[in-house]
C-alpha cells in the first residue's frame, strides 16, 4: 500500500475568502499561518461578486499548483467553492472543503445562479444561530444538499473578525478532520481497493466526519 508521503499527504491548504475578502485579523489569514505551503485565491475585484467569475479565479489558481488541496471557503467564498466543484471547473485533486458561515443564495442571486447539489468531495459546514448573511435553517439545509457533516457553532454571528474569529484553533480541528478522515480512502482507491460505490461512500464518509466532530 502506499504511504502518505507517496501520494503527496497531507493536502494543501487554500482558502477562499468572501465578499470584500479577508483581513489580516480574520481567522482565514491565521489559518494560513498553521499550515506550510497555504494559499489564497485573489480576486480581481474582491467588492463584485460574480459566481461564474470568481470560481474561475479559484479554478486557475488550482491549476498553476500542484495538490491535493483542501479548501477552507467563508461567507460567499462557501458558494463560490461549491459553484465551481459542481461546474467541474476544478480538475485539480480536491480532498476536502471547510464551509464556514455560508451566505445564502437567495442573498445573492445577482452573482449568478447557484443550485446546491451534493458534492463529491467530503465537506463540513459550519453555521451560525445569529449569522445576518444565513439563517442556521438555511445553513443545516445548505449542509444537507451539499451532502456536508454540519456543526451549529451557536452565537457566532457571522464567523468572521468583527464576530471575534481571529485566531480560531477549532477551524485547524475541522481542517484536520477532513484530512484524517480522507486520508484512509485515499489509500485504499490509490491501492485500487474494491469498495462501495460513490454514493454509498459519501454517505458512509460523511458518517464518519460527523462522529470524529461530535467529539469537538
Amino acid at each position: 500500500m502506499l504511504s502518505c508521503a507517496q501520494s503527496r499527504w497531507p493536502p494543501r491548504l487554500v482558502t477562499v475568502p468572501g465578499l470584500h475578502g479577508s483581513d489580516g485579523a480574520h481567522w482565514q489569514s491565521w489559518l494560513e499561518r498553521q499550515f506550510a505551503r497555504s494559499l489564497r485565491v485573489e480576486q480581481d475585484d474582491w467588492d463584485a461578486p460574480d459566481l461564474a467569475v470568481w470560481s474561475r479565479s479559484l479554478a486557475q489558481l488550482l491549476a498553476r499548483e500542484r495538490g491535493p488541496f483542501l479548501l477552507a471557503a467563508h461567507s460567499f467564498g462557501c458558494l463560490v467553492t461549491a459553484y465551481a466543484l459542481q461546474q467541474g471547473l476544478l480538475s485539480a485533486d480536491v480532498a476536502g472543503v471547510l464551509f464556514v458561515a455560508p451566505a445564502s443564495p437567495e442573498k445573492f442571486r445577482f452573482a449568478g445562479p447557484f443550485e446546491p447539489r451534493r458534492l463529491s468531495v467530503p465537506s463540513i459546514l459550519i453555521g451560525s444561530e445569529t449569522d445576518p448573511w444565513m439563517s442556521l435553517d438555511g445553513a443545516q439545509r445548505l449542509s444537507q444538499q451539499l451532502g456536508s457533516a454540519f456543526v451549529n457553532l451557536g452565537d457566532a454571528g457571522h464567523i468572521n473578525t468583527a464576530a471575534g474569529f481571529g485566531p480560531w484553533p477549532r477551524a485547524k480541528y475541522f481542517v484536520d478532520t477532513l484530512v484524517h478522515c480522507e486520508a484512509p480512502r485515499r489509500l485504499r482507491d490509490e491501492d485500487d481497493a474494491a469498495g462501495a460505490d460513490d454514493s454509498d461512500a459519501g454517505v458512509a464518509h460523511t458518517n464518519t466526519i460527523e462522529a470524529r466532530l461530535k467529539y469537538a
